[in-house]
């Protein structure tokens, strides 16, 4: 029987014209595009080509786009760098307790360095209120990052209300857009965004490569130190071929894309919940269905340890998660439902994340569905 893949919040398969395109570019466009020579100068081109198309995509300058190795480096450069550049104003920082742990764990970095992390809290639904935002902020408030979309739940914050409250702030407003990227519409100088992370993999590009969007109203030192690829803004030399693939992966991703697939994710969602409510399964939404991201649905089966659940579906071929981190082949409490929930609900270990992505259908779905219910009724008989 046919694989299913739904773990696509996790990692996407590659577009099969982006693996085209990346071939290519690895024959092809092998120059150093810091050299001087044909090559260097070919592949130069080449670089500041995609970076057009990127930035198109938000509606940015190209020079607010610097390429680097995905979304972990882009949150640790944007926190860390301005942190450290901007500490003589403030020791300050805000974020939320449902950040990915390239945000978390950057911000306990710091505070290990003397600097103060506010963790705002969220509702039993994941929303973030901005009056907390609005109570957080200190003269001494040097950045605020808080993600577009939960990687867990699918939770949109209000990064719009967020943008506008700063705009009489002086400090730098940082989003961790990986999740959100692929399906939202962001445009980072009308919502306010100073920078903004990004990875490849999560869009049907390859691994290991990513991008920051960084404003040209702020200064930001390079991360790393080295050669003066991206300006002077980030060291090393450019992955041209994994560039390449990301660039053709934006490209796909035209308004009409976005919108085909927030029609036909809704439609897998629907089916889903519509097997289980016919089964009698009981089962509730986690995070808050009316705003979230298209791809991501996570769902608490009342009695059913996630981890059995997982094991038991894998056996079938289907890929699907808990959302939580796995550290050398152990499930970590996921701290997001944890920030919903408290740390002893039963929710913790027994909620999975379905996420959805290119190559699922519509029969997938219903196959999946169907596994889905005979697998809980197995489990809890």
């Amino acid at each position: 029987m046919e694989p299913i893949y739904l773990d696509h919040a996790a990692t996407t398969p590659a577009h099969p014209t982006v693996i085209e395109i990346m071939t290519s570019e690895m024959a092809n466009t092998f120059g150093n595009p810091s050299s001087i020579h044909t090559f260097g100068r070919q592949a130069h081109r080449k670089l500041e080509d995609i970076r057009q198309v990127i930035a198109a995509s938000l509606e940015v300058k190209p020079h607010e786009i610097i390429f680097n190795s995905g979304g972990t480096e882009g949150d640790n450069t944007a926190i860390i760098e301005t942190a450290f550049s901007k500490k003589d104003q403030g020791m300050h920082l805000i974020t939320t307790a449902i950040e990915h742990p390239a945000v978390l764990k950057t911000m306990n970095y710091l505070e290990e360095l003397g600097f103060e992390v506010t963790y705002l809290p969220v509702d039993e639904n994941g929303k973030l209120a901005i009056e907390m935002v609005k109570d957080a902020l200190r003269e001494d408030t040097i950045l605020v990052s808080v993600m577009y979309g939960n990687n867990e739940i699918g939770n949109l914050l209000p990064i719009k209300e967020i943008g506008e409250l700063l705009k009489e702030h002086p400090a730098v407003f940082h989003t961790d857009a990986v999740q959100a990227y692929g399906s939202e519409k962001i445009l980072p100088h009308e919502l306010g965004i100073d920078l903004l992370s990004i990875s490849a993999h999560k869009i049907n590009g390859p691994k290991g490569v990513g991008f920051l969007f960084k404003n040209d109203a702020i200064s930001l030192p390079s991360f790393l130190h080295g050669g003066e690829q991206e300006e002077k803004r980030r060291a090393g030399t450019e992955n041209l071929a994994g560039i390449a693939g990301m660039g053709k992966a934006v490209a796909l991703l035209t308004e009409d894309e976005k919108e085909h697939r927030h029609g036909k994710y809704a439609e897998f969602e629907q089916i889903i919940l519509t097997e289980l409510n016919q089964a009698n399964i009981d089962y509730r939404i986690n995070g808050d269905p009316k705003n979230k991201l298209a791809h991501i649905l996570n769902l608490q089966f009342l009695g059913v340890a996630s981890d059995l659940l997982l094991m038991h579906l894998d056996l079938r071929g289907i890929a699907i998660s808990t959302g939580s981190a796995c550290t050398a082949g152990t499930v970590e409490p996921s701290h997001v439902l944890e920030a919903l929930y408290g740390k002893d609900d039963p929710a913790i270990k027994e909620s999975v994340r379905i996420s959805f992505g290119l190559g699922n259908d519509t029969e997938q779905i219903q196959r999946f569905s169907t596994i889905l219910v005979e697998t809980i009724e197995k489990i809890k008989q």
